[in-house]
């Protein structure tokens, strides 16, 4: 019994030695990956260090140079001879993209950068990605918090006409985080319009809003056309994203059959001494609740009532 112990005790002993020992090593060891870059440039190799492309970074700062460019007669004398600036503002989008899609052409997102709106208006990667992790550098990850910046800030730094839609009444839940513009466009480049992620709106709305995919035994034709003709999906001051309120959005095709069979305009609803009560309190899916297509039998259906 008193030899097992003892035993256990010396092969415990020894294995703290060993760590006391190996740690300076290991130490040693770490320090001889440090890329040369970071002697000078510490808080660049700093903000990249735990990040997939410093993963990939050796003691020569070989990422730093694909980057960057040949750094040999910049490291004779740095303080004489400077690195080129390749992401310069003033330089064309094709030049600095191609410095990314060296390593990145192969990626699936990248399919049509080559025939998406960004590439052809001269929009470079480092217009939206930072890679040494400062802010406004959008992420892949789903966005579970709104204290990262959320990726439509970085979007509306060009899109600002999209800023003020969003952050209308009726909006998509984008500001709040729980919706990002990638969810429905590919900023990489996409054969469809607005480079959205379907090969057409509706497809796309669909994904979400499966209730209104059908196939109905009655269809309402704008509907079956384009979402975008009475919604604005990014924002609306009219209540569901309406591009304006009802009943005058459905007077823009029905301004004269059936009931009520006159338009509602000024002279006939608020005008002085011409009052009308069919504005008041009054719309047209209070009736047509089934508005985006009905499977109802008879009159039911093809009116879209309920």
């Amino acid at each position: 019994m008193h030899r097992r112990l003892t035993a256990a005790l010396m092969s415990a002993g020894a294995l703290a030695l060993s760590l006391v020992f190996t740690s300076p090593a290991l130490a040693q060891a770490k320090s001889a990956e440090t890329p040369v870059c970071a002697k000078c440039h510490e808080e660049s190799h700093t903000s990249i260090a735990l990040t997939a492309h410093g993963a990939r970074n050796d003691a020569s700062g070989r990422l730093c140079q694909a980057c960057h460019g040949d750094a040999t007669e910049h490291l004779k004398d740095p303080t004489k001879i400077g690195m080129t600036n390749r992401f310069a503002k003033k330089l064309p989008g094709d030049d600095k993209s191609q410095i990314c899609l060296a390593c990145h052409d192969g990626h699936r997102q990248l399919t049509f950068w080559d025939s998406g709106k960004h590439r052809k208006n001269d929009v470079a990667c480092n217009d939206c990605h930072n890679i040494h992790g400062k802010p406004g550098n959008p992420s892949v990850s789903p966005f579970v918090t709104t204290q990262r910046t959320l990726q439509y800030e970085t979007c509306n730094t060009c899109h600002k006409n999209i800023r003020s839609q969003i952050n209308r009444t009726s909006h998509h839940p984008i500001v709040e985080g729980k919706v990002a513009c990638s969810d429905c466009h590919n900023p990489h480049g996409a054969l469809s319009h607005a480079m959205v992620k379907n090969e057409s709106v509706n497809q796309l709305c669909i994904d979400c809003h499966g209730d209104k995919r059908g196939p109905f035994i009655w269809e309402h034709a704008p509907v079956e056309e384009n979402c975008l003709s009475c919604h604005n999906a990014h924002g609306s001051n009219h209540a569901k994203l309406l591009n304006e309120k009802v009943p005058n959005l459905c007077q823009d095709c029905h301004d004269w059959s059936r009931h009520p069979g006159t338009f509602y305009g000024g002279n006939n609803s608020f005008a002085p001494g011409t009052q009308n009560t069919r504005f008041l309190a009054r719309s047209c899916v209070n009736c047509h609740q089934a508005i985006h297509g009905s499977n109802a039998p008879g009159n039911r259906g093809k009116f879209f009532t309920r």
